[in-house]
C-alpha cells in the first residue's frame, strides 16, 4: 500500500493556503465590523465562502486562535467567536520574538522610558476633551484605593487611559503591550511602598494634560517613569538582565 503521508511540499502549500485564509478572514471581520462576542459562520458556509478545504480552512482558524483573534466556543451552537484585541495578547505574540532576537529587559524598559513620556505630550496636545472627566475618575479612583488589587488596577487604568489618549492607536497598542510584559514580571513593585507620592504624581500629570502643557506632560512622566525602573532595579535587579522570555 502507498504511503499516504504528506510531503514536505504538499505540508508547505497546505502552511501557505491557511495562512492566506487567515488573513482573509481578518479582513472580513474588519470590513464587516463585527466586533468581540459576534459568531463568524458555521464550518460549512466558511468552507465555502473561502473555497477552501476543512483542514485548510480549519488551521486558519487555529493561527487566528493562538494570536488571541478568535476564540472556539464548543457545543451546540459554537465555533469561532471573535475575541477582543487585547495588548496582551500582541505582547505575548511579541515575546516570542523578542526572546528569539535576545532582547534583555533594559531594552524594553529604555522603549518605555521613549513611548510612554512621548505618549503624555500627545495626550496633552491632541486628546479629546471629551476624556478630561474619565482621567480625572481614574486619578480619583487611585487616591481612594485601598489594598494591593485597588491599587495595581486605578494605576494600570492611569496608564491606559494616558496613551489612549494620545491619539494614535498603535503607540497605544504598542505602549500597553511593552506595559503588560513588564509588569508583568515586576508586579510587586510600588505595591507597598512609596504608593502616596505615585498617587499625587499621577494627579500632577494628569492636570497637565487636562491644561494641555504637552511640555510639563511629558517631562513629569519621564521622571515618574524613571522613578519606577529605579526602584525595579534596586528590588529585582537581576531582571534588567534577563532576555524576554515567551510567554
Amino acid at each position: 500500500m502507498r504511503n499516504q503521508a504528506a510531503s514536505p511540499a504538499s505540508e508547505r502549500r497546505s502552511e501557505k493556503v491557511s495562512s492566506l485564509v487567515a488573513r482573509e478572514i481578518v479582513r472580513d471581520i474588519a470590513a464587516r465590523g463585527l466586533g468581540p462576542g459576534d459568531t463568524l459562520e458555521p464550518e460549512s458556509e466558511m468552507m465555502q465562502r473561502y473555497q477552501v478545504a476543512r483542514a485548510s480552512l480549519r488551521e486558519a482558524l487555529r493561527i487566528l486562535e493562538v494570536h488571541g483573534l478568535i476564540r472556539m466556543k464548543p457545543g451546540p451552537g459554537g465555533g469561532p467567536v471573535v475575541s477582543d484585541v487585547d495588548s496582551r495578547e500582541f505582547g505575548r505574540t511579541m515575546t516570542l520574538f523578542l526572546q528569539a532576537k535576545g532582547i534583555r529587559f533594559s531594552e524594553l524598559v529604555e522603549a518605555r522610558l521613549i513611548i510612554e513620556p512621548l505618549a503624555a505630550r500627545l495626550a496633552a496636545t491632541r486628546h479629546d476633551p471629551a476624556d478630561n472627566d474619565d482621567l480625572r475618575r481614574i486619578v480619583q479612583e487611585g487616591l481612594d484605593a485601598e489594598g494591593d488589587a485597588q491599587w495595581l488596577a486605578a494605576s494600570n487604568a492611569f496608564h491606559a487611559k494616558v496613551m489612549s489618549m494620545a491619539g494614535n492607536g498603535l503607540i497605544d497598542l504598542f505602549a500597553r503591550a511593552l506595559k503588560d510584559i513588564f509588569t508583568e514580571r515586576a508586579s510587586s513593585v510600588y505595591v507597598a511602598r512609596r504608593r502616596g507620592h505615585v498617587r499625587r504624581t499621577h494627579a500632577e500629570i494628569a492636570d497637565a494634560i487636562i491644561d494641555g502643557d504637552a511640555d510639563v506632560a511629558e517631562e513629569l512622566m519621564r521622571a515618574h517613569m524613571e522613578e519606577y525602573v529605579r526602584t525595579v532595579g534596586r528590588r529585582e535587579p537581576q531582571l534588567m538582565g534577563e532576555i524576554v522570555d515567551w510567554r
